[in-house]
C-alpha cells in the first residue's frame, strides 16, 4: 500500500485574502486554531513571518509534547504562505531531516476568501512499510494523511469561526 503524501482541504471565509493571510502568517497564533500546534517558542517575532524566517513550533498529541524547526518558504501577502518542517525534538528540535511542508493559499471568492491548507509528507526516503507502522503508532491507528485531514478540517473550522467573528 503506497502512502498518500499530500492532503488539502479548503473553507470559504467571509474576510478578505489579506485578512486571512495576516492571521495565518503569524506562526505564533496557529495554536489558537490547530488541534495539535501550541504556537511557537519564545523569541519568535509576533508579526507576519517573512520569507526565510525560521521559527520553533511547539506541538502536542495527547500527553506527548515536542518541538519542530520550521522555515518560511513562501510569504506572498494575500495569496500564499508556506513553511517547511525540517527538524524535530522534545525540548529543542535537534534531529534534522525533511518532515513536512504546510501551505496556505488564499483565493478571492465573492465577498470573501477560499483558504486552502495543504500538508505534504516530506519523509520521501522512508520506506512505505516503515512509515505506515510509525504513523499508526503515533496517530492511534491512522495514517498521517488521515490524521492530518482531520487536523486540517479542525484548523480551518476554527480559523473561519474566529476571523468571521472578528469581522463582525
Amino acid at each position: 500500500m503506497s502512502r498518500v503524501l499530500t492532503v488539502a482541504r479548503s473553507v470559504f471565509i467571509e474576510v478578505s485574502p489579506e485578512t486571512a493571510y495576516a492571521a495565518v502568517s503569524r506562526p505564533g497564533d496557529m495554536g489558537r486554531w490547530s488541534p495539535e500546534n501550541l504556537g511557537t517558542a519564545e523569541g519568535t517575532p509576533a508579526g507576519p513571518a517573512a520569507l526565510g524566517t525560521t521559527f520553533v513550533g511547539r506541538n502536542k498529541r495527547g500527553a506527548f509534547r515536542w518541538t519542530t524547526r520550521c522555515t518560511v518558504t513562501a510569504a506572498d501577502p494575500g495569496r500564499r504562505f508556506a513553511f517547511r518542517v525540517h527538524a524535530i525534538g522534545l525540548r529543542r528540535p535537534r534531529l534534522p531531516g525533511p518532515i513536512a511542508t504546510w501551505e496556505y493559499a488564499f483565493e478571492p471568492e465573492g465577498a470573501g476568501t477560499r483558504v486552502t491548507e495543504t500538508w505534504t509528507d516530506d519523509r520521501r526516503r522512508w520506506p512505505d512499510a516503515v512509515a505506515h507502522a510509525f504513523d499508526r503508532i503515533v496517530t492511534s491507528g491512522k495514517t498521517f494523511a488521515q490524521f492530518q485531514t482531520r487536523n486540517i478540517d479542525i484548523t480551518l473550522r476554527n480559523l473561519k469561526r474566529e476571523l468571521e467573528k472578528a469581522q463582525g
